[in-house]
C-alpha cells in the first residue's frame, strides 16, 4: 500500500506537470477554429483533472483521521530505521510478487496527451449545422415555437432574431404548460451547446449570477415582460381630478362635473367607478385629505369569488420568470454565434436561389416558393445532413448502413454508426488509447476484434506461436561429427563429453 507522504509528493507532482501541460497548450499555435475548439476542450480537461488532485491534497492535509500524523511519528524516534526497513521489505516484496510490473513516468502520460494535437481528431460531438461549434442549430427550438398558440409565427431567419424577445409574448400566455416546456428545450440546448462552444466558461457561475439579479429584478417588479399587478393610482387608468376646490356635492354641481369624469377620477384612483352621480362623488369626497391606507375597504372594487381561482401561483409564475432570465443571458453569451448563424443562414438560401435559378430558368414562381419554404425540411428519422444542410435520401442512409450501430468494449462501449465509421475507428487514438491500457499493440492481428477478452486471448495466442517459432540453438543447431553424423549441439556436447565421437 502506497504511504500518504508518497501520494501527498505523487499529487504536488502532478500538479505542476498539469501546470507545465497547460502552459504548453496555451502556447501552442491554433491555425483553424477547429484547432482553437479542441485546444479549450483539452485545457478544460486539465482544469478539471488540476482542481481534483488540488482538493484530494488538502483533504490529505487536513488528516481528519489522524492517518498522516500516525505515519510522520511511526518514521521518527528510536523506531526509525526498523520502520524503513519493513517499508523497503514491503516494496521488495510486491515487485518479486510482480516481476513485469513496470511503472510509467508521469512526464510520459501528459506528453501523450499533447500529442493529441497532432492528430486532428474531433473532441466533441456537433451535428452538420453547427459547423463545429461556429453556429446555431434551433431548429427544433423552432418548431415548439412554432407549435405555440397565440404568439406570432415567423419564419427561420426571424426567430433567430426574435428567440430571446419573450417579453412580447403577452403574460397570461406564459401561464401555459406548452410554453414551460419550450423554455425548457430552448434552455437545455442552449446551455448544452454553451458547454461544448465555451468549455471554458463557467455556465453554473453564471446561472447563479443571473438567479441574483433576476430576483432583485422580481422583487422590484422591473423584470421585463411581466407587468407590475398592484391596486395603486399607477396600476389603473383613468385621468387625476383635483379635490381642493370640493368640499360637498354641490360644489361638484356648481362646477358641471359630470358622471363620467367623476368616473375617469374613480379610475384612477383604483376605486369603484358605478352608481349614481351621487355615489361617484360621495366616494371622491371620502377619500379627500386621507391617506390611501385609511380609505375604507368599502370603496373598493371586490373581487368575484371564481377570480381568485384563476390567478397563478405566484411562486410558479416566478419559475417561468427565471427561465426567461436564463434565456436572456444564454443568448447574450451566444451572441457571436447567434449573428454568424443568422448570416450563414442567409447565405445558405441565396445560394439555393442562384442555383436554382441557373439550373433550371423555366421553373414557375410557384415552384420557387415551395423550395424556399422548405429549407426547414422534415426529418422525422434524424437522419444527418447533407452537403446542402438538408437530410440525405432515407435510401442513401441505409445503403451506408448508417441505422446499424457497433459497439467496442475496448473504447469504453463507445458506439459508432456505420461500418464505415466503425472500420476507421481502429486506428484513432480511443481504440490505440484502449489496447494500450490492456498491454495489447495495436496491430493489423486485432482487426474488428471490439471485445477485451477476444483481444487478450488472441494476443496470448500470437506469443505462444512467436515463442515457438523462436530459434533455440540447443535443438535446432547442427553438428558433424568425424564420421559425417549429423546431430542437434545438445546431442553433440552430450556425445563429446562421453568422449564417444
Amino acid at each position: 500500500m502506497e504511504s500518504i507522504l508518497e501520494q501527498q509528493r505523487s499529487y504536488h507532482e502532478e500538479r505542476e506537470r498539469i501546470e507545465e501541460t497547460m502552459v504548453r497548450e496555451m502556447m501552442a499555435k491554433k491555425g483553424t477554429h477547429k484547432d482553437q475548439m479542441n485546444s479549450e476542450h483539452r485545457l478544460k480537461y486539465l482544469i478539471d483533472r488540476y482542481a481534483d488532485v488540488t482538493r484530494a491534497l488538502v483533504e490529505s492535509y487536513e488528516d481528519k483521521d489522524g492517518s498522516r500524523k500516525d505515519e510522520i511519528a511511526s518514521m521518527q524516534g528510536v523506531n526509525e530505521f526498523g520502520e524503513f526497513y519493513s517499508r523497503l521489505r514491503l516494496i521488495k516484496e510486491f515487485h518479486k510478487k510482480n516481476p513485469n510490473e513496470t511503472i510509467k513516468p508521469m512526464s510520459m502520460e501528459y506528453d501523450e496527451f499533447l500529442k493529441m494535437r497532432e492528430l486532428d481528431l474531433n473532441l466533441i460531438d456537433f451535428t452538420a449545422e453547427e459547423g463545429y461549434g461556429k453556429f446555431l442549430d434551433l431548429h427544433e427550438c423552432f418548431y415548439k415555437y412554432c407549435n405555440l398558440k397565440r404568439v406570432e409565427k415567423m419564419d427561420y431567419l426571424s426567430y433567430l432574431s426574435k428567440f430571446d424577445h419573450l417579453f412580447e409574448i403577452p403574460k397570461e400566455r406564459k401561464t401555459k404548460p406548452d410554453y414551460k416546456e419550450y423554455l425548457t428545450t430552448l434552455i437545455e440546448y442552449l446551455s448544452d451547446y454553451c458547454a461544448r462552444a465555451k468549455p471554458l466558461l463557467d455556465l453554473d457561475e453564471e446561472m447563479e449570477n443571473t438567479k441574483e439579479e433576476f430576483l432583485h429584478q422580481w422583487e422590484s417588479d422591473s423584470f421585463p415582460g411581466w407587468p407590475k399587478e398592484v391596486s395603486s393610482a399607477l396600476a389603473h387608468s383613468g385621468v387625476e381630478l383635483d379635490l381642493t376646490d370640493f368640499n360637498s356635492l354641490e360644489d361638484f354641481r356648481e362646477q358641471n362635473v359630470s358622471a363620467e369624469r367623476l368616473k375617469t377620477a374613480l379610475q384612477y384612483l383604483g376605486l369603484k367607478c358605478g352608481g349614481t352621480w351621487e355615489e361617484r362623488a360621495n366616494r371622491l369626497l371620502h377619500t379627500k385629505g386621507k391617506d390611501p391606507t385609511e380609505w375604507s375597504g368599502d370603496l373598493f372594487v371586490k373581487e368575484k369569488p371564481g377570480k381568485a381561482k384563476k390567478n397563478v401561483d405566484t411562486e410558479k409564475l416566478a419559475e417561468i420568470a427565471l427561465m426567461e432570465a436564463q434565456v436572456y443571458r444564454l443568448s447574450e453569451i451566444l451572441s457571436e454565434q447567434r449573428f454568424a448563424t443568422r448570416e450563414n443562414v442567409q447565405r445558405k438560401q441565396a445560394r439555393t436561389v442562384g442555383e436554382r435559378e441557373a439550373s433550371d430558368e423555366e421553373e414557375s414562381e410557384s415552384e420557387s416558393d415551395e423550395e424556399l419554404d422548405s429549407e426547414i425540411m422534415y426529418n422525422p428519422k434524424n437522419v444527418p445532413l447533407g452537403w446542402d444542410g438538408k437530410p440525405i435520401p432515407y435510401w442513401l442512409y441505409k445503403l451506408h448502413g448508417l441505422n446499424i450501430t457497433y459497439t467496442c468494449e475496448i473504447c469504453g462501449n463507445a458506439t459508432y454508426k456505420g461500418p464505415k465509421a466503425f472500420q476507421l475507428h481502429f486506428a484513432e487514438w480511443r481504440h490505440a488509447h484502449g489496447m494500450r491500457c490492456l498491454g495489447v499493440p495495436n496491430t493489423a492481428h486485432f482487426a474488428n476484434v471490439t471485445k477485451i477478452e477476444d483481444a487478450l486471448r488472441l494476443w496470448n495466442k500470437l506469443k505462444d506461436e512467436k515463442q515457438r517459432e523462436k530459434f533455440l540453438p540447443a535443438t535446432e543447431e547442427e553438428y558433424e561429427d568425424s564420421e559425417g553424423r549429423v546431430v542437434n549441439k545438445k546431442t553433440y556436447e552430450d556425445l563429446k563429453r562421453q568422449g564417444l565421437l
